[in-house]
């Protein structure tokens, strides 16, 4: 058998496939656990240093593997594109159904980074045996082994996650090994001892994953009405969150990620809480800064003061902003607030906003989603407060949404703290909103805040002055040492801690 001539270019494509979905599998696994958990460097690291130390298994394990090569690597990719494939299904199902996600995840990243460990090793012997040229073969190896990873990296984010999600993805990924296999199975048929068994399952997987692969949003929204408890009647993924929108009779509700971002039977509370307290100490607020608020909430209760002449608001995902603009359901709720003249969008981050605009504003109001991965928490850090503060003019004030008191109280008070530091005046205060529970606030000011100047005058549904007063108590079990608390910094997210021991609560 020594004897047969074997043409090497089918696998080095081969290798140049495997490697793409082997990453692909890693972005898949680590995706879909912080879109359903949080906290994203916490589930890539897991992820990859798991999946790494699964692959050195594997590779271990390839020395034992003596005869029959061409056989094993058929069995090895039927296998991963299988179980790759249905991953992010699988993944899906657990969370929705049961306790033990994170039990499955982990054997999931075992199994499949285990066959992967044995790809390249298997592969490189089968090249080896018939082409003796150890050198080539290394480099031809491991030179489209990187090259593949880099593809499948890029790709994920750019191209295979915003159009294809998680599910049609590990789909797509399962395919691709199974097309490995396939290539190997019929251009390599002299070599192999199994032909026939390895068709047929070959033909079965193949069926399933693109059934699968076709049938992905379906079983996605199957999946998706499981996580949500109302009906379902706007989805889409924009190049930063996923945005659902559900109805239940008057209620609608929109999602960011899975976390809630308004309902629109209550919102106005935490929008009213948000706003007037700061705007209505200002003696006539001209220039404002909205960060975050991309629904247009917030932007409804500022313009209930005429004085206002000029808004700038920032927010990151400009698919977000536009469907809150041209959605009836919402705009109806904002009152089409984001079609104002007097508004002034900018798509882009907040921090880097702050660090390049020469604007002064009178308020900076402050509503952005809870710090809950890393890119949200260096917008809750001491450096980003320093830079609003640079933004407001001597009267200015600003005010940031603090999640919850009650929930999340170590969070809460971390937020107080850092910007306490920053040398800022700050008042925290809270509120009841029904669909998100008790939620705070932290009013801050260059100058002391005189509470006697808040005299809210404009129309509300919720506030009055007794209100205003009860919202800035705070019960025995919404408290903490704050001299047991961090301040958090850019370089050190403790913020970040905080929130995940509270998520892992409740």
């Amino acid at each position: 058998m020594n004897d047969k001539k074997l043409e090497i270019k089918p696998l080095i494509i081969s290798i140049f496939l495997i490697s793409i979905c082997s990453i692909v599998y890693e972005l898949i696994i680590a995706g879909t656990s912080t879109y359903l958990l949080g906290n994203s460097i916490k589930q890539f690291s897991i992820t990859i240093g798991l999946y790494m130390s699964a692959m050195g298994v594997g590779s271990y394990l390839s020395k034992y593997i003596k005869k029959n090569l061409f056989d094993f690597f058929i069995t090895i990719e039927l296998s991963i594109g299988f179980i790759g494939g249905m991953s992010a299904l699988i993944l899906f199902v657990t969370y929705a159904k049961t306790d033990f996600y994170v039990p499955m995840m982990y054997l999931i990243i075992i199994i499949i980074g285990i066959f992967v460990g044995l790809e390249i090793p298997i592969l490189t012997r089968m090249i080896e045996k018939y082409n003796k040229d150890l050198r080539v073969t290394l480099a031809n190896v491991l030179s489209f082994d990187y090259i593949g990873g880099l593809i499948g990296s890029v790709g994920f984010p750019m191209i295979l996650y915003p159009h294809l999600g998680l599910i049609r993805t590990s789909f797509l990924m399962g395919a691709l090994n199974l097309v490995v296999a396939g290539m190997i199975l019929f251009r390599y048929k002299e070599f192999i001892t199994k032909v026939k068994f390895f068709k047929g399952i070959f033909g079965i997987f193949l069926i399933v994953t693109v059934a699968g692969l076709v049938t992905g949003d379906i079983t996605a929204d199957t999946i998706e009405k499981q996580l949500y408890r109302d009906q379902i009647i706007f989805k889409t993924q924009t190049q930063y969150q996923k945005i659902v929108m559900t109805r239940h009779k008057d209620d609608i509700r929109v999602f960011l990620d899975g976390n809630i971002q308004f309902s629109s039977i209550d919102e106005y509370r935490y929008h009213e809480a948000l706003v007037h307290p700061i705007m209505s100490c200002l003696k006539k607020p001209r220039n404002i800064l909205v960060l975050g608020g991309g629904d247009g909430l917030a932007l409804r209760e500022i313009f209930k003061y005429p004085s206002v002449e000029k808004i700038d608001l920032v927010d990151i995902d400009q698919e977000m902003v536009e469907f809150c603009r041209d959605n009836e359901l919402v705009k109806d709720l904002n009152k089409g607030a984001l079609e104002d003249t007097r508004v002034h969008l900018f798509f882009e981050d907040a921090f880097k906003f702050l660090e390049k605009s020469e604007e002064v504003y009178d308020a900076v109001i402050v509503d952005l989603p809870d710090p809950n991965n890393e890119s949200l928490n260096k917008l809750y850090t001491d450096v980003f407060y320093r830079l609003i503060g640079n933004h407001l003019s001597k009267e200015g004030k600003f005010v940031v949404q603090s999640t919850s008191p009650y929930y999340a109280t170590k969070a809460f008070w971390c937020i107080n703290k850092t910007i306490t530091e920053e040398g800022f005046k700050v008042v925290p205060y809270h509120l009841e909103v029904p669909s998100f529970g008790d939620w705070g606030f932290q009013m801050a000011s260059k100058d002391d805040f005189k509470l006697e100047a808040i005299d809210i005058k404009v129309d509300t549904e919720y506030l009055t002055e007794n209100c205003i007063e009860k919202m800035m108590v705070f019960a025995k079990d919404e408290i903490v040492d704050i001299m047991s608390i961090e301040s958090n910094k850019i370089f050190r997210p403790i913020l970040l801690t905080y929130y995940e021991e509270a998520e892992s609560k409740y």
